[in-house]
């Protein structure tokens, strides 16, 4: 039976209709209509499956009141999740969303957060669901009886959270929660043509994107952010002209944190994939733990998919696809070395392109590492000059993170500039207006390269939005103005607190509890610090520990070396491009508020030593920029007491960052 949608709706399941008609339709033509809208062969399993939803389903008795307005869906489609839920079914004020486990026993809780994951998704980011009624129910069709537990959320937005239920215990859920929850009827036309703006985390969005998902149903479109559509199809633009022209260039993209320069990176370079098209293209980071996790998590979705067809894929074969989609940047560099010939495609992207190294770091690394005595260029001129070995046409992209360079020898995005105006005036510069902000230190190569003919700036290499921070865009700035000491920082807080809590507490057990009542579903949550953070010893974070960083961001809360366990800690290296749902940043003594602005300290051998260096004081303030970055839906910030006993851990050390965290408004943990 077709359901009739409005004109403004946007199809997201395989089958719908009011539920009285569906209780009169036959279980083959509901089957029917979804094995054709699917694709053709599904696997018996799958067929069995939606035999026995069906089958529970119909034997529902809804209110008089509610029979015939109630609607049902199949396989609601979840585009940031990339997976379908099963169910969901309005009835009156209520929307349910049904996870079934056809067979099972038992309510684990990888389930549970599944079913909730669903649920949040809608609430989050469907924006007909966000002042709606949601009740998340697992249904494991062969367990027990269950009690039916009704349970709000901190959070108070009318989520419930997850109920247990077996098949006979439906009935009865659907009519408590009715009664629990109280709130308008939901006009379900309105809800069909809502939009879905999704604001992926970069692992869910590479997924998504590797899966064949496009960058425009898992990114936002709505006219308060930057589409990530504009700047692909910029970036699409200046390639095929450089292609078409026989032209050489290097364009810059700019963005807050966590606007979303990689998944712009991971789109042009997926869309590129074929080795043998003229625009073939490579994404490339220096951020190592990224990569690693990015490749672990394609490689490991890989599988999952694999194994609901007739070809399952081994993980080590999907872990080889993957390297060719994403690679390592030094890789690329060592090849180059040992080979003079032109890299394999005309485009290649650099992402986090202001940490490649200054030509004092590259130098020493080619003279220690690779034997090369006295190499002449910085990693930026000679990335260049390997994509000028091509005779026709070569872009490179550089995504640039403003105030990101957190490591000694990171050369800016300056050294880009300085190589292009120093050996390859002939190539095209695009730029992004916002080079000339003050976080990028860009100023005086900026001046030499606007004037030149061959420069063209573009707003549209500019993602102005924060997409990580999807309840507070302006977190950014935020963060900036506290690290600044601007006096608008207390009045952009106001802004962000709405609706992205920020807490402070000298107890880092507090912090912790504090994540764990704030987390639903699977959202991620984890301690984070300073790698110069080296006296929280005493609170059992050891910087010195190496944390792996794909058990970290991708295990499971079962997993001691996972995030979720909060042991095991991650610095500024292991985060930076990656982000949490709540974060806690552990403060430490390596940067002290004085009184009048920021004191940078490192840690050796018994005591502090100031740092004076001014390039090291900066990548010092950029760790605690990226720190304070990572969380997508709140933090706290623990900053410890001083020990009367410990000279390394002195009181003044700590209590004058926390005065001014609480001078600007922060509020404290109760």
């Amino acid at each position: 039976m077709e359901d009739h949608q409005t004109k403004t709706s946007i199809r997201r399941w395989l089958y719908s209709a009011h539920f009285k008609d569906f209780v009169e339709q036959s279980a083959d033509e509901i089957l029917g209509e979804m094995t054709r809208r699917a694709g053709g062969d599904l696997d018996l399993t799958q067929n069995n499956a939606w035999q026995e939803q069906i089958e529970v389903l119909k034997t529902l008795q809804l209110a008089d009141s509610e029979h015939s307005s109630a609607k049902i869906y199949f396989e609601y489609t979840i585009p940031r999740l990339g997976r379908r839920a099963d169910v969901i079914l309005i009835v009156g004020h209520v929307l349910f969303v049904l996870e079934f486990k056809a067979g099972e026993s038992q309510f684990n809780i990888s389930a549970l957060d599944q079913v909730w994951d669903y649920a949040l998704d809608l609430k989050n980011f469907h924006d007909a669901s966000h002042g709606i009624c949601i009740a998340p129910v697992l249904v494991a069709t062969k367990a027990k009886p269950q009690t039916i537990e009704l349970q709000r959320t901190l959070h108070d937005d009318d989520l419930v959270r997850p109920i247990r239920a077996n098949a006979d215990d439906l009935q009865e859920v659907i009519a408590q929660t009715m009664d629990f929850l109280k709130a308008p009827r939901i006009d379900i036309s309105n809800w069909e043509s809502g939009r879905y703006l999704p604001t992926p985390t970069i692992i869910e969005a590479a997924r998504a994107l590797y899966a064949g998902h496009s960058v425009e149903s898992i990114s936002r479109s709505d006219a308060s952010a930057q589409n990530l559509t504009v700047t692909s199809k910029a970036i699409d633009q200046i390639i095929e002209n450089a292609r078409a022209t026989g032209k050489k260039a290097i364009c810059f993209v700019t963005g807050v944190p966590g606007a979303g320069k990689t998944l712009v990176g991971l789109d042009v370079a997926n869309r590129h994939l074929d080795k043998d098209s003229d625009t073939y293209s490579v994404y490339l980071s220096g951020n190592a733990p990224l990569v690693a996790v990015l490749t672990e998590a394609l490689a490991r979705d890989k599988v999952r998919r694999s194994s609901y067809s007739q070809t399952p894929v081994r993980i080590g074969v999907a872990r080889s696809a993957v390297k060719a989609f994403i690679q390592i940047v030094h890789h690329f560099r060592d090849a180059c070395l040992v080979d003079d010939r032109p890299p394999t495609g005309h485009v290649v992207i650099f992402d986090e392109s202001q940490r490649a190294w200054t030509h004092a770091k590259t130098a020493d690394f080619m003279r220690r590492k690779k034997g090369i005595p006295d190499f002449e260029h910085s990693e930026p001129e000679f990335l260049i000059s390997c994509m000028d070995r091509h005779e026709d046409w070569a872009v490179v992209v550089c995504l640039v993170g403003g105030g990101q360079e957190i490591n000694t020898g990171e050369a800016g995005i300056s050294e880009w500039l300085e190589a292009v105006l120093n050996r390859f005036k002939g190539w095209e510069v695009h730029l992004s207006p916002s080079l000339v902000e003050s976080e990028y230190r860009s100023a005086s190569s900026l001046a030499k390269i606007l004037p030149l003919q061959t420069t063209r700036q573009n707003q549209d290499l500019h993602l102005a939005t924060s997409m990580r921070s999807f309840r507070a865009e302006s977190l950014s700035k935020f963060v900036r103005e506290v690290l600044d000491m601007e006096e608008d920082a207390a009045k952009t807080l106001a802004e962000v607190s709405a609706r992205y809590p920020i807490k402070i507490t000298r107890n880092l057990d507090s912090a912790k509890q504090w994540l764990r009542d704030q987390a639903r579903g699977s959202e991620r949550y984890g301690v984070v610090v300073s790698s110069q953070a080296q006296r929280l010893k005493p609170h059992a974070i050891d910087v010195r520990v190496k944390t792996d960083p794909v058990k970290w961001f991708l295990d499971g809360k079962e997993d001691t070396r996972s995030s979720y366990y909060l042991e095991d800690v991650a610095t500024e290296f292991q985060v930076q491009g990656l982000e949490l749902d709540w974060a806690c940043v552990v403060w430490d003594g390596d940067l002290r508020f004085n009184g009048s602005g920021w004191s940078h300290h490192e840690f050796k051998g018994t005591r502090w030593n100031r740092i004076n260096k001014l390039e090291r004081q900066i990548y010092l303030k950029n760790a605690y920029r990226v720190l304070l970055t990572r969380a997508r839906q709140g933090m706290v910030l623990v900053v410890p007491e001083g020990s009367e006993t410990d000279p390394t851990r002195a009181a003044d050390f700590y209590d004058p960052t926390y005065n001014y965290f609480r001078a600007l408004g922060l509020p404290e943990l109760t």
